[in-house]
């Protein structure tokens, strides 16, 4: 009997051993790469040798790793990254809705109350004040320790959502002012350093620049676009859309590294980091374009030139980094005619029509629809109200009219979805998790598998895998390398962070703790 109790301690604590937390570490780096479908790492893994190849050979990963809400979009995958929340808790609906109070669009980042640092004088600056919910920053700054949290990207939403409330610092990229920038959110004055980075005019040396394939001759090569004038090259437009817009992040985020001491606290600090350009190129070409290879291998060197950065300032063992996408994307409708798979393009404007007239013929002529986010739309509260008219009642009128548009998949209406009256299945589970009804829209549409709106390029939005299948990586001291096949959700990665901490989980936190992957 003492043998088999003294077994059982021991299988208890070899248990216990087994799943314990990792290390903490001096620096956590929270990557997100925008727009970056999992495949994107087995499609082009013969060609990563630097960063991708690391976090793949020595990280844990998740090959079944899903957004778990829709829609599927820049602001709402980088607040649920490390906040664990969904937007039905978080409050971040989309990167941008009708403000009902107002009568207007807001963003998810913007305010009124704050100004522009470092860019153009007097114009309204970002923060995080829409965020209803902490991150793990949050989380770990109330324990009253020394650590530093900062985020940088080129968009505004991306650099502050990750951080959350209590971060030192946002910083992103103003072409308007072609400088780094910040807001009276966080500080009245650009850092010394960040001022002297926008003396060097980060953007403006890449102006003479033509890109080419990254493995091509430049003899031979055709080049995707050039900012050089009279060339041959179609013109590059905007930086952003280009991969020196992620050079520049790197090579910002390096010098955040250093010049904020980063890891080198009496904490953990929080470098959070969003590559932007990614998604720039992949929403005018689509995934299957010969330059989206291009700028993910580009991702893979850039992501090794910065670990080594990091290993540098805080050694190879000290950190930790987390890596996921904020989102998919979907394939060019006329790539999938080629490939006779269902697709094609569907007109905003027609959903907005077809809610319009079948409201008027119901009740009469009025502007029923008042604002519009892509497939969502926005219904006048007060028209309804004044004609005393059963919400529910008017939504379902709406609702009805846009199930006989081409392609419609399905349609919910707010009401419907808090009330239950759905489907019970993933999709529906999908806009449950994405649905704020102080700020959704109150018609909702998804449309048919590969259609998307839009006349050029592509885009993302739906729960269908194409837009919620991302990477999860985990690596650092601690971290059990592998492959792990069981489906995780992005809500997963702020509890397994907070954990390995010791601090609590964020206060919208959903997920669950990834344990399998503690050594």
């Amino acid at each position: 009997m003492r043998k088999a109790l003294l077994a059982a301690l021991l299988f208890c604590n070899l248990h216990s051993i087994a799943h314990a937390a990792p290390p903490k570490p001096k620096l956590i780096i929270a990557l997100v790469v925008d727009q970056f479908r999992y495949d994107y790492l087995t499609r082009f893994r013969s060609e990563y040798n630097a960063g991708f190849d690391r976090l793949l050979t020595k990280g844990a990963v998740f090959t079944n790793a899903h957004h778990v809400s829709a829609p599927t979009v820049t602001a709402i995958g980088h607040s649920t990254f490390m906040s664990g929340a969904t937007p039905s808790l978080s409050g971040i609906a989309g990167n941008e809705w009708y403000d009902r109070d107002l009568k207007r669009s807001v963003t998810s980042v913007s305010d009124d109350g704050v100004k522009l640092v470092g860019g153009v004088a007097g114009r309204a600056g970002s923060s995080p004040h829409r965020l209803l919910v902490s991150t793990v920053g949050d989380e770990l700054k109330m324990q009253g320790l020394d650590s530093k949290v900062i985020g940088i990207s080129i968009k505004d939403r991306s650099a502050i959502l990750p951080g959350g409330h209590m971060a030192d610092g946002a910083y992103w990229y103003d072409s308007e002012s072609n400088a780094w920038v910040t807001s009276t959110y966080y500080r009245e004055e650009l850092p010394q350093w960040v001022k002297d980075v926008n003396l060097q005019h980060p953007a403006q040396k890449y102006q003479k620049s033509t890109w080419l394939p990254f493995d091509a001759s430049k003899t031979g090569a055709k080049p995707f676009c050039s900012f050089v004038p009279g060339t041959d090259a179609p013109p590059c437009g905007a930086i952003e859309a280009t991969p020196w817009g992620n050079e520049m992040i790197e090579e910002f985020a390096e010098r955040a590294l250093v010049e904020e001491k980063m890891g080198q606290h009496g904490s953990t600090d929080i470098l959070a980091v969003s590559f932007s350009s990614n998604d720039y190129i992949g929403h005018a070409l689509g995934p299957d374009a010969p330059e989206v290879r291009d700028i993910s291998i580009r991702t893979d060197r850039l992501l090794g030139k910065f670990l080594d950065a990091v290993d540098k300032q805080v050694g190879a063992g000290n950190f930790l980094l987390v890596m996921t996408a904020d989102h998919g994307v979907s394939p060019l409708p006329e790539i999938s005619a080629a490939r006779r798979m269902p697709g094609g393009r569907l007109s905003q404007a027609d959903l907005v029509t077809r809610a319009q007239d079948a409201l008027s013929a119901k009740y009469g002529t009025g502007k029923w629809v008042v604002a519009q986010a892509t497939a969502a739309l926005y219904l006048n509260s007060e028209l309804i109200h004044s004609k005393n008219l059963n919400r529910a009642e008017v939504e379902d009128v709406a609702a009805e009219a846009l199930r006989s548009a081409p392609h419609a998949f399905r349609v919910y209406t707010g009401e419907a979805l808090m009330s239950g009256r759905v489907p019970d299945d993933f999709v529906t589970s999908a806009f449950r998790n994405g649905y704020f009804p102080q700020r959704s829209a109150d018609i909702l549409f998804l449309s048919e598998p590969f259609y998307i709106f839009g006349q050029h390029g592509t885009s993302h939005g739906t729960p269908f895998n194409y837009d919620t299948h991302v990477p999860i990586i985990f690596l650092g001291a601690g971290i059990k390398a592998g492959s792990y096949y069981q489906r995780v959700g992005v809500t997963d990665i702020a509890p397994t962070l907070t954990s390995i901490l010791g601090v609590p989980f964020p206060s919208g936190s959903v997920g669950r703790v990834l344990s399998e992957i503690f050594e």
